[in-house]
């Protein structure tokens, strides 16, 4: 086949090239568009991020194409409806940080119930006393999931092996997932009332607009975590500010803030920094009242970012290429 790549970046080339030996291959930095569409003419496929808008008007220059797969979840910048009517087949790069925003959600958790943040804080001042860090066993804690999908399960994974009980909600609940994992699908309102630690793996919906408030707030234990490497504004930072000065939560582990709705995709954080308003990101993170809570963990939305996950977005681009070219397509979305 032949190949054309958009949005590319320098080190994804021999990555690319090493995984299609066999395919003619060309790549461009810049999203595909009308100025540029004349370079693809005769490809048979398309691989691009979000910032190509395969639109009705584009589709209409390509008359060889038959299939494009997007390096990204979302997929809402390619026109399925005119793909269709083309006979054109898209594909996604989907799940690829799994197990990296899982490892880094229990990294979360240990900072804050080993008090490691601090201990890092007094170390760096050549401060080596112990007083005020004694921290907690995660074993025979309950940890409550909710969202119970590719990310949430590794998560209860991980607690099981931790010797940890996991409550969990889900909107689809798998029965026989959770015999093999071991854990109890409950009501949202027992897993908060019986929760130590609660971890949020759900996608910003309307419905889980601010899912975690002041109602939900004091349904928890006294002294509960709450860890959210989702999205922000699956939080109401006020709510949660005043549950924090109050004691009613004794720690909060957060990857995102209410806030960053302009971040549509994780990878596009290193993309292009060019097309973020990085400026507006900053005053954000410098402006926001939790990050001057010492009960309080931040990171600045790096749960998906190992090497493993930029590479395996890479790794299912190709994949989804090599199986449309042998007629049994995957990761397709139409």
């Amino acid at each position: 086949m032949k190949i054309s790549f958009f949005e590319i970046q320098d080190w994804e080339i021999p990555i690319l090239k090493k995984a299609l030996q066999g395919n003619i291959l060309q790549f461009s930095k810049k999203p595909l568009t009308l100025a540029n569409v004349k370079d693809c003419i005769d490809s048979d496929a398309v691989s691009v991020f979000i910032y190509s808008k395969i639109d009705k008007e584009i589709i209409s220059k390509l008359p060889n194409l038959k299939f494009i797969t997007t390096r990204s979840m979302g997929f809402d910048h390619i026109d399925l409806e005119s793909c269709r009517k083309a006979k054109i087949k898209v594909a996604t790069a989907p799940h690829y940080g799994d197990n990296s925003v899982a490892e880094h959600t229990f990294g979360l958790i240990l900072a804050i119930s080993r008090n490691i943040h601090k201990a890092y804080l007094r170390t760096v001042n050549k401060n080596y006393s112990i007083n005020g860090l004694k921290g907690f066993d995660l074993k025979g804690k309950t940890l409550g999931v909710i969202g119970v999908g590719r990310i949430g399960s590794h998560v209860v994974k991980i607690a099981r092996g931790l010797e940890m009980s996991v409550l969990a909600v889900d909107h689809s609940p798998n029965i026989s997932l959770s015999k093999k994992l071991g854990f109890q699908y409950v009501s949202l309102d027992k897993l908060l009332k019986s929760s130590d630690i609660i971890t949020l793996h759900v996608p910003y919906l309307k419905s889980n607009h601010h899912l975690i408030n002041s109602s939900t707030l004091k349904k928890m234990k006294p002294g509960a975590i709450i860890i959210n490497t989702s999205r922000g504004s699956v939080l109401d930072t006020k709510a949660v500010m005043k549950a924090l000065e109050s004691g009613k939560l004794s720690g909060l582990g957060i990857d995102v803030l209410e806030g960053e709705e302009l971040i549509k995709e994780e990878k596009e954080l290193l993309h292009d920094l060019k097309q973020l308003d990085l400026k507006k990101m900053r005053q954000l993170a410098i402006d926001h009242e939790l990050l001057n809570n010492e009960h309080v963990v931040f990171t600045p939305h790096i749960a998906f970012y190992s090497q493993e996950a930029v590479e395996r977005i890479l790794e299912v681009t190709a994949e989804n290429l090599i199986a449309f070219s042998k007629n049994k397509p995957i990761n397709l979305i139409n």
